[in-house]
């Protein structure tokens, strides 16, 4: 049955659609420009701007001339005003990233791991690091909005808590929001980390366009994320994305499912590592449950594909052709315009699998002949996943959710 909303949540809503608007104007805004923007009467826009400068969220940032009547006044986001913890729980390291207002990292760290202790140990090391790169910043604690993690799938979001994601041992269902605000002190938000980083390519696109595109996560596994109309989907229980098991066709690696072909196995860099060093092309025995030699012999076997060795070349070729199978279907299903790819275990790879991708998606889509569709490689770098967790805590001042009108 549909829900109603109140003047309460109405009024925040309003403050959000204006403060995302100045945020994304690299010029500033008027009010004037406001009112036209959102079609909100006079009144409440200047309601929301003398609102929005008290807090000290925005800022009067000079006059603009105008051919008749007064000059008017400029409103700019102030970014300094207020600051999000970003950090990614990934199984071979732990990324933390400090960002401004307006959405720049402004201070970053990571800890290198062979594989991500027990829980409670864990939630340990992430609240000290997040201390230390506040500390370190130089900026005061009290204008952190939060702390947002992205973490690997499933996860139950209600609860905040990760279950059984792959390569964590030990974290069979780890209430880790609720830990680690406890350890922190502050909010923290929990998101799938192809979530989160779709997150952050949406917090660096143009609000009016680009909006419908798939992201492809690549990290020490295998993700998605869908946005629509500028929004993430989430699901019935916010796990939109586990891709791992889609089919690739015939043949491949044995997956622990009891299949082959699974697009996990066919494109995780610890699975073309150890078929590298049985094959010679790598240093070994590589250890796949130490992660950081696994990312040393996967950066490695890259080099060596892109200085022409065949085998290594063909290694690549053939989880590049997999890949783009899945990624054809997901394309076909959601006729998204863009599919972006990112992650820590992307920028090796990027040169091989954009090709095959490419020619992929421009032959075989059954929209084709209506509109292309755009692959493409993440500009966030490797800490992607971290930049949209903080991004997150972001969204929460700034980005009006339609959703968030709607009664408990």
């Amino acid at each position: 049955m549909p829900r109603g909303s109140n003047l309460e949540r109405v009024s925040a809503f309003n403050q959000a659609v204006v403060l995302d608007l100045v945020r994304r104007s690299e010029a500033g805004l008027s009010r004037v420009e406001l009112i036209g923007a959102t079609g909100l009467s006079t009144q409440t826009v200047s309601n929301i701007a003398r609102r929005l400068l008290d807090l000290g969220l925005i800022r009067e940032s000079g006059k603009v001339h105008v051919p008749q009547g007064k000059p008017r006044t400029t409103l700019t986001i102030d970014p300094r005003s207020r600051f999000a913890v970003g950090v990614h729980l990934d199984p071979s390291r732990l990324t933390f990233v400090l960002l401004d207002l307006a959405g720049a990292v402004i201070h970053r760290s990571h800890i290198p791991v062979e594989a991500v202790a027990g829980p409670k140990e864990t939630v340990i090391r992430i609240a000290r690091a997040v201390e230390d790169l506040i500390t370190d910043s130089g900026i005061p604690g009290d204008r952190v909005l939060g702390v947002g993690i992205a973490a690997p799938g499933p996860i139950e979001f209600d609860q905040g808590a990760v279950v059984g994601p792959p390569m964590l041992t030990g974290w069979a269902r780890v209430e880790l929001r609720e830990s680690l605000g406890e350890a922190t002190g502050l909010p923290v938000f929990l998101e799938k980390d192809s979530t989160a980083a779709a997150h952050a390519e949406l917090w660096v696109r143009d609000q009016r366009s680009d909006q419908n595109f798939v992201f492809i996560y690549l990290g020490s596994g295998t993700g998605a994320a869908v946005v629509l109309d500028g929004e993430v989907v989430r699901g019935s229980s916010n796990n939109v994305g586990e891709i791992g098991h889609f089919s690739t066709g015939d043949g491949g690696r044995m997956c622990g499912c009891g299949r082959t072909g699974c697009l996990g196995v066919s494109v995780m860099p610890v699975k073309l590592v150890m078929e590298a060093s049985q094959q010679g092309l790598v240093p070994g025995p590589v250890d796949e449950e130490d992660l950081q030699q696994v990312a040393k012999r996967f950066a490695e076997l890259a080099v060596l594909a892109q200085g022409g060795d065949g085998r290594a070349g063909a290694l690549f070729l053939e989880a590049a052709q997999r890949l783009s199978r899945a990624v054809e279907d997901i394309a076909n299903l959601l006729d998204v315009d863009a599919v972006v790819l990112g992650g820590p275990s992307w920028a090796p790879v990027a040169e091989h699998y954009l090709a095959v991708l490419r020619s992929a998606l421009s032959s075989r889509l059954a929209m084709g002949m209506i509109h292309q569709v755009e692959a493409r490689g993440s500009a966030l770098g490797e800490d992607i996943a971290a930049i949209g967790a903080a991004c997150i805590v972001l969204d929460h001042v700034l980005a009006p959710r339609a959703e968030g009108l709607l009664l408990e």
